[in-house]
C-alpha cells in the first residue's frame, strides 16, 4: 500500500533567517514540482511554502526517499545539509496526514485560527495539480484537508476576532504606542496580508494610511478602498519622514529598506521614533536598522508573545478542533486501506465468475441441448446467484475494516483460501 511522507521546517523548528533560505518562490515551486513529477522514485508530490513554513508532501515508489528529498532541498535551495537538517521534521503515514489536516485547519499556525493558511494551501494544491505532480491519493487527501478545515472554522471558535499575523502586527503596534489614533502608517505591499492589516488599523482609528506597492494600481485600489493614500514604490524612502509605523509584507527577495536609507530619513524627521514591523519571509526590512537611533525593527518571530496569548485563549476550541482532525485522519486511513482491499475483492469476483462460466458450459454440453434457451438462461442466473451469495459474506468482512484490525493479515489469508494469484500489497 502506498505511504505518505511529509518533510519540512516551520516557525517552531527554524528561526526566520533559516526560513528565508528554505523559502520557495513561485518559480522555484514550479521547478520543484517538475522534479517531483519526473523523479522515478516519486509517485506524487506537493510543495507548500509560506512565511512560516516550507513543506514537501510526497508519496515514494518504494522506501522512504527521505535522504533523497533532503538532498533535493539542499541542491534546489543551494544550502548545505548541515545548515538546515536540524530544523527538519519528518512525518510518515497517519502522522503526515494528521499534520497536513492540522496545517489546513490553522492549528499549526503561529497564530492559531488565522484564515489565510487555507487559501495558501489551496493555491499550492492547484499548482501541483496544474503541473501534474499530484495524483489520486494526494488529490483526495487535500480535498479531505479542505473539508476538515471548513468544519473547524464553522464549528469551533478558533477563528474568532479575525486572528492573523496581520492582526498580531497591529496589536504589537498598538502595544508600542498605546494609542494609534494620531499615528500614520506606511504599508509596503498591497496583498492579502496588507489588506487585513488595513482593516485592523481602521479598527484602531489610525490617523493616516499610505500604501506603496510595485504595481501602483494595486496600491491605489487598496488605498481607495480604505480612504488612504497611494504612492509609487520608489517613493517609499521619502515617505519615511512623514510616518510613524511601517508594516511590510512584499514578496521581494531582497531588503526593500536598508540601514542607509533609514539613516537619511531619520535626519529629515529629526530623529522621531520610527517602528518597522516586518511580516514578510524573506524579510523586507534590513535588521541592521535596529542600530539606527530611535529606529526599531520587529520581524515575524517577534510576534511570538502575542501568538502564545492567542493560543492560550483558544485552548478549549483547539481541543475540539483536534477531535475533528482525528476523525478525518481515521476516515482517510480507512479509504487508503480500502485501496489494498479492492484488488482482492475484484480477484474473488473474477475467479467465481470464471468458475460459474466453466461449470455452466460443461453442464450444458452434457445435457446435449435438451434445455430451451429460456431454461438455459434461468440456470445461468441461478448459478451466478449462488456464486454471488457464496462470496457475499467474505467480501463484506473484507470491506468492513475495524480500527484495530490488521487488514494485511486477513487479506493474506483470503488470498490463500481462494488461491488468488495477485501480488500482495506492502
Amino acid at each position: 500500500m502506498p505511504n505518505i511522507f511529509l518533510i519540512g521546517a516551520n516557525h517552531k523548528t527554524a528561526p526566520v533567517e533559516l526560513r528565508e533560505k528554505l523559502s520557495f518562490t513561485q518559480e522555484e515551486t514550479l521547478g520543484a514540482l517538475e522534479y517531483l513529477k519526473n523523479a522515478p522514485q516519486i509517485k506524487e508530490g506537493l510543495v507548500f511554502s509560506t512565511c512560516n513554513r516550507m513543506e514537501i508532501l510526497y508519496i515514494p515508489e518504494e522506501g522512504d526517499q527521505i535522504e533523497a528529498m533532503i538532498q533535493f532541498i539542499s541542491d534546489h535551495k543551494k544550502i548545505g545539509i548541515p545548515e538546515f537538517r536540524f530544523a527538519l521534521y519528518i512525518h510518515e503515514g497517519d502522522e503526515a496526514i494528521r499534520h497536513m489536516f492540522q496545517v489546513s485547519s490553522s492549528l499549526d499556525s503561529m497564530m492559531v485560527g488565522e484564515p489565510q493558511i487555507l487559501g495558501q494551501i489551496k493555491k499550492a494544491y492547484k499548482t501541483a495539480v496544474a503541473e501534474g505532480a499530484s495524483g489520486v491519493i494526494l488529490n483526495r487527501m487535500m480535498h479531505k484537508s479542505f473539508s476538515v478545515a471548513k468544519r473547524v472554522r464553522k464549528e469551533t471558535g478558533i477563528g474568532d476576532n479575525a486572528v492573523s499575523i496581520s492582526y498580531a502586527a497591529i496589536e504589537l503596534a498598538n502595544k508600542i504606542f498605546g494609542d494609534l489614533s494620531s499615528k500614520s502608517v506606511l504599508l509596503l505591499g498591497a496583498g492579502e496580508m496588507a489588506e487585513l492589516a488595513v482593516e485592523h488599523l481602521i479598527s484602531h482609528n489610525v490617523d493616516k494610511i499610505v500604501v506603496a506597492n510595485r504595481t501602483f494600481k494595486n496600491a491605489l485600489a487598496l488605498a481607495q478602498k480604505f480612504n488612504g493614500q497611494a504612492v509609487q514604490f520608489e517613493e517609499r524612502q521619502s515617505v519615511l519622514k512623514d510616518v510613524d509605523i511601517i508594516i511590510s509584507s512584499t514578496g521581494a527577495t531582497e531588503y526593500v529598506l536598508t540601514q542607509d536609507q533609514v539613516k537619511q530619513a531619520m535626519k529629515k524627521r529629526q530623529h522621531r521614533t520610527l517602528f518597522f514591523i516586518d511580516i514578510a519571509v524573506p524579510r523586507d526590512i534590513d535588521p541592521k536598522i535596529n542600530k539606527v537611533s530611535n529606529a526599531y525593527v520587529y520581524d515575524i518571530d517577534d510576534l511570538t508573545g502575542i501568538v502564545e496569548t492567542n493560543i492560550h485563549q483558544r485552548g478549549q476550541e483547539t481541543i475540539k478542533a483536534e477531535r475533528f482532525v482525528e476523525e478525518a485522519v481515521l476516515s482517510f486511513r480507512k479509504w487508503m486501506d480500502s485501496l489494498s482491499i479492492v484488488p482482492t475483492i475484484k480477484a474473488i469476483n473474477d475467479k467465481m465468475t470464471a468458475i460459474v462460466e466453466l461449470e455452466f458450459n460443461k453442464t450444458m454440453s452434457s445435457l446435449g441441448g435438451h434445455l430451451s434457451q429460456v431454461d438455459m438462461e434461468a440456470v445461468r442466473r441461478m448459478t451466478q446467484a449462488i456464486a454471488t451469495r457464496a462470496i457475499h459474506d467474505p467480501i463484506k468482512f473484507l470491506r468492513n475494516t475495524g480500527d484495530h484490525r490488521d487488514d494485511s493479515l486477513y487479506l493474506n489469508v483470503t488470498r490463500q483460501l481462494f488461491d488468488l494469484d495477485i501480488p500482495e500489497k506492502d
